[in-house]
């Protein structure tokens, strides 16, 4: 008998047994009374109110009910406020703001209000109205986060985003008691950029076409080797495969060729070439539902809301999966350019940085990871390699080496000298180099493959940037020079210098005085005349955050 005692001390049921007021006047006493041990009992059960009910924001919560005595906001006397009615519809409208509603505990609040809406009974359950008082305020605490921070978490590249305190959140409720204007609040906690607005917008549209069905997710690829694996991946396919109405459903999975006769089937609908054979590429298309680039919207949302609150008020602006890079000022875009970026394999890093220097003609050092993975194998078999392709070897003292007399075979991971290319049109950096600090080794650039920028996909170099128009980005760095140059200071370059020394071909590095920010991001998907344009996951960053973050979604 202690034992139970004692256990049961340690395991206290939530206070939701039905509280009965039976006259309306008394119901906010009694309901504050209900939140007030609610809140005891969910503080030290993270965030439980009941067995189907969690706070997700328990200590805000319990937070703002401290300072407000605990009274309840969202109904008096057996009756909705208004700005309840007005938080319901936007949790259930959550959606057009790229949210998912059930985040917001909308499955139990729709219940809850069918229940006090049309139950005389229940709607004097001062704890029915508890659960709908925590519930509202838990629900605009969340979203109050989600609008403003995002769902995803913060990195390296995240800077100037202080985190927000406890006590953000119940002024920002405090504030709409207050104001009663909900939809203006909630807009102001969002991000500024045109962009996000856009891309915010452009979700009514995309909802009323959408293909609302759900189809079967495949993760791929499996684990290689592992039988169990492997095996729940034909499970996923062959489901998937039967949403598309490419073979039954069975006991048994289907054996090879079945798998591969549905696979060519589904090609067919879909106006592939049909080998039946599963690939990434295929996988792709089969996760590229409607349902799926949602999700899609979701996370680029939420990429705005890691960006600085306030931008430079010039700077430029490189999206890896669109393929372009663009120079902001004073919120106007004066130059766009198409760019090529890095392969998969060799990706292009996201970071913020700013212009430091540019270099007409420059040199090329080749990179530590290419030397090792493409050079040094073929040096092995040929030490007059380098030399064929146009590269020459530098020790550490800076003089030019004989690669003939090197023992190549004795290096594995690296070569302790400097692998070179001089300036010149043949260079594969081009004409013209933008250097800024970053520890990728990495820089933006004009390429000698300039037929390149024809293609649509156009992930393929080491790493670095290649610019079309990277002349006009070098004039707009001279220009900004130029026009702020402070009283009693010289400039020791101009544009028409620089168009000097490009027509003389002559190597000069310029140091630039105000530096522009750079930020090489990653937005799949953003509004293009007037309508959603998606872009390849070129780096398979969505499929990272998607798997991360919106599984059960």
């Amino acid at each position: 008998m202690v034992c139970f005692l004692v256990a049961g001390c340690h395991n206290p049921a939530p206070p939701n047994e039905p509280k009965i007021v039976n006259t309306p006047e008394k119901m906010d006493q009694q309901t504050s009374e209900s939140i007030k041990d609610a809140l005891e009992f969910a503080v030290e059960h993270n965030g439980k109110i009941d067995d189907s009910i969690r706070l997700q924001f328990i200590n805000v919560v319990n937070l703002f009910y401290n300072n407000n005595r605990f009274e309840n906001i969202w109904s008096h006397k057996e009756k909705w406020e208004p700005l309840a009615d007005s938080l319901y519809q936007f949790i259930e409208n959550a959606n057009f703001s790229g949210l998912f509603p059930n985040d917001y505990h909308f499955k139990n609040l729709k219940s809850l209000k069918n229940i006090l809406d049309t139950d005389s009974l229940k709607r004097m359950d001062a704890n029915l109205w508890k659960k709908a008082d925590l519930m509202l305020t838990d629900a605009f605490m969340h979203l109050v986060k989600d609008l403003k921070d995002g769902r995803l978490s913060s990195d390296s590249i995240t800077i100037n985003k202080a985190k927000v305190a406890d006590g953000f959140y119940s002024d920002q409720l405090l504030q709409l008691v207050t104001t009663k204007k909900l939809t203006s609040l909630l807009d102001a906690v969002q991000p500024k950029f045109p962009a996000y607005w856009e891309l915010k917008n452009g979700i009514v549209n995309f909802l009323d076409s959408m293909d609302k069905r759900t189809y079967t997710y495949v993760g791929y690829p499996f684990k290689s080797g592992d039988e169990k694996d492997s095996l729940a991946f034909i499970k996923t396919i062959q489901k998937r495969l039967n949403e598309s109405k490419c073979i039954a459903l069975a006991d048994e999975l289907p054996d090879t060729n079945q798998l591969k006769t549905a696979v060519k089937k589904y090609q067919k609908q879909k106006g592939l070439k049909q080998d039946g054979v599963i690939s990434s590429s295929l996988i792709k298309i089969l996760n590229l539902s409607d349902a799926e680039r949602f999700k899609k919207i979701a996370i680029n949302l939420d990429r705005y809301k890691l960006l600085p609150d306030t931008m430079p008020e010039k700077y430029i602006w490189v999206n890896l999966p669109g393929y372009y890079l663009q120079v902001w000022d004073h919120d106007t875009m004066v130059m766009d350019s198409k760019i090529i970026c890095g392969k998969p394999a060799t990706r292009t890093p996201l970071l913020n940085s700013y212009i430091t220097d540019m270099v007409v003609y420059p040199t090329w050092t080749v990179p530590n990871s290419i030397i090792a993975k493409q050079y040094l194998p073929k040096l092995k078999i040929d030490p007059n390699y380098l030399t064929k392709i146009g590269l020459h070897l530098v020790d550490d003292k800076g003089e030019t080496v004989d690669p003939t007399n090197i023992s190549w075979a004795k290096y594995k991971k690296g070569i302790p000298f400097k692998v070179m290319q001089g300036s010149g049109d043949d260079n594969a950096l081009g004409i013209f180099k933008f250097n800024f600090n970053n520890r990728y080794a990495v820089y933006l650039h004009d390429t000698n493959q300039r037929y390149l920028f024809k293609n649509a996909v156009r992930a393929l170099s080491h790493g670095c940037v290649r610019v079309q128009e990277w002349e006009k980005l070098a004039f707009f760095i001279a220009r900004n020079d130029s026009m702020n140059l402070k009283s009693g200071e010289t400039l020791r370059y101009t544009a028409d210098s620089i168009k000097v020394w490009l027509e003389i071909k002559e190597l000069k590095r310029i140091g630039v005085k105000n530096k522009v920010s750079l930020f090489i991001r990653y937005f799949s998907c953003e509004v293009k005349n007037g309508k959603i344009k998606f872009y390849d996951d070129i780096y398979g960053e969505d499929k990272a955050l998607r798997e991360k973050y919106f599984t059960d979604k």
